[in-house]
């Protein structure tokens, strides 16, 4: 079937264990890096089980291209459904879609806001859901979309079909957060193919910003092109691409401040190697897969090892070398923690979850945004949060209603989702003090990194600055308990055990975050126990 429809000549590492899943009917989450087939894990078993195939994909772009390369293998069986597409063609499409006559219908996530699309998909019956770029419904994922929310509602309302959730990169608290949104029964989960052994990491450390900077623009100067840079503002984005035009470079900045035409344009620009490089926010990156990235460069610190990854992994996917390397000054932490903040108090909650509950048949978001006069972040956030303690529940058209805890006291529900946030904001300090710990390794950093992603990576890499540095010793990883075994701390509560690194040990908990410990305090103190 692969062979005939597609041309697969052979299925990959995790490409026969995820689609063998998916034939059985399990929900199934595959983490998989770019460029690794994900395409074809839903490709396949769409063309063997009966129904349709819905794909939720969030970049008009990314379904352009899916839907392309579906009409060269398979003219006819593919469609869109986005912003682009006329009222004719919307209700073209969907109309094949509900009399069998489209196997895969592709669609951005606002597009559930309409109620003509979900009872068009609902009379559909898909016999399979794919969520494409999944890390996106998870607000501890690198590009948290709030539109993303909707999905839960939409696999109920669709008779709960087989979801397949896709993503090149998730952490185990990512990865737990997107089948609890998804609402997945009994999940598989597929990891695999997390090393890019051809891209050289490294850190610069410094003391001073100017000499970051200058050491910064010297070597993009000097490097093979093209190249990213990532900046933490707007404002370093421009000046730096100033900067880097001042050396006869063909360079821009690319930034959420700018119009969508102009960003359009410079990515454009970037595709076709008429930029040397391109300084960006995290603005710039999903959906972008250009081959012969030959640096990513950090001006600044990001957000957690999660977004890093995602970032550096834009380097280097035609398999050449590549070279990922953070600038760093650990006051650049101090910039990250006031991005990090903004918690919400208990009067916001109380403000949102008092208007859910003013309309007890569902109030649509837009609606909800008006009256508690908050931006859309927050108020996804508080329904977020407000969705985490039951008290709302959030439909496939984005309506939302008071849940089945509705009957309880305001004050207790305001003090629950309270906590939830304080849990969440706790975590996040626990993620970005990873990248302080990853900035300050002595030992081999793609180690450090694949075994945050709960990969096992056995002795040094050889292609870090690190391992350049001389003979390195290997991070320990054995201590007082197994990799992967679950613990409880006194404080903590429960967590798992992450890695070890020499005398020091790395365990997730499951409400503290990640905390790095002594192993021999653990052990002399018995700071650890089997949960």
């Amino acid at each position: 079937m692969a062979r005939e429809s597609f041309g697969f000549e052979e299925l990959r590492p995790g490409q026969r264990e995820a689609i063998e899943a998916v034939l059985e009917g399990r929900d199934t989450l595959v983490v998989m890096s770019t460029g690794s087939g994900k395409s074809a894990i839903y490709e396949i078993p769409a063309l063997i089980m009966p129904g349709p195939t819905v794909v939720v994909s969030p970049l008009v772009s990314l379904q352009r291209d899916q839907v392309e390369a579906i009409d060269d293998e398979l003219p006819g069986e593919a469609a869109d459904l986005n912003a682009a597409a006329s009222e004719r063609q919307r209700a073209e499409r969907l109309r094949a879609l509900r009399h069998d006559e489209l196997e895969f219908l592709f669609l951005a996530p606002e597009q559930l806001a309409r109620p003509e699309t979900v009872e068009s998909l609902r009379a559909a019956a898909p016999s399979l859901l794919v969520v494409d770029e999944a890390h996106s419904i998870s607000e501890w994922g690198h590009d948290f979309r709030p539109d993303y929310l909707r999905l839960g509602g939409l696999v109920e309302e669709l008779g709960h079909p087989t979801v397949l959730a896709l993503t090149a990169t998730a952490s185990p608290p990512v990865r737990e957060e997107i089948v609890e949104r998804l609402r997945m029964d009994d999940a598989a989960v597929v990891v695999r193919g997390f090393d890019r052994p051809n891209i050289w990491l490294a850190v610069h450390a410094f003391r001073e910003e100017a000499d970051k900077r200058k050491a910064l623009v010297e070597r993009v100067t000097d490097q093979p092109k093209p190249g990213i840079v990532y900046a933490a503002t707007r404002r370093v984005a421009d000046e730096l691409a100033a900067e880097l035009a001042e050396r006869g470079l063909r360079s821009a900045a690319y930034h959420a401040g700018m119009g969508r035409k102009r960003r359009d344009e410079i990515q454009e620009r970037f595709m076709d190697d008429d930029l040397d490089v391109i300084v960006a926010t995290t603005a710039f990156g999903m959906g972008v897969d250009k081959p012969n990235v030959r640096f990513v460069y950090h001006h600044a610190v990001s957000e957690s090892i999660d977004s890093y990854y995602q970032e550096i992994g834009r380097g280097g996917r035609d398999d050449g070398p590549a070279e990922a390397v953070l600038f760093w000054r650990q006051e650049d932490l101090g910039l990250r923690r006031f991005f990090a903040g903004g918690q919400l108090d208990g009067e916001t909650l109380e403000r949102v979850v008092r208007a859910v509950r003013h309309h007890r048949r569902g109030v649509f978001a837009a609606e909800l945004q008006e009256e508690t006069e908050l931006s859309e972040t927050r108020l996804m956030t508080a329904l977020g949060r407000l969705e985490d303690v039951g008290a709302v529940q959030v439909a496939a058209d984005g309506r939302v209603s008071p849940a089945d805890g509705r009957s309880l006291p305001v004050d207790d529900v305001v003090e629950a989702a309270a906590k939830e946030e304080e849990d969440r904001h706790r975590f996040d300090r626990s993620r970005l003090e990873m990248m302080r710990a990853y900035a300050e390794h002595e030992h081999c950093r793609r180690s450090f990194l694949l075994t945050y992603f709960g990969e096992e990576h056995a002795g040094a890499c050889g292609n870090c600055d690190n391992c350049d540095a001389g003979p390195v010793e290997p991070a320990g990883s054995t201590g007082p308990f197994e990799v992967g075994a679950r613990v409880v701390h006194g404080e903590w509560g429960e967590g798992v055990v992450q890695r070890y690194d020499g005398d020091r040990m790395v365990v997730l908990f499951d409400a503290a975050g990640y905390k790095t410990m002594s192993v021999e305090l653990v052990s002399e103190r018995r700071l650890l126990e089997p949960a």
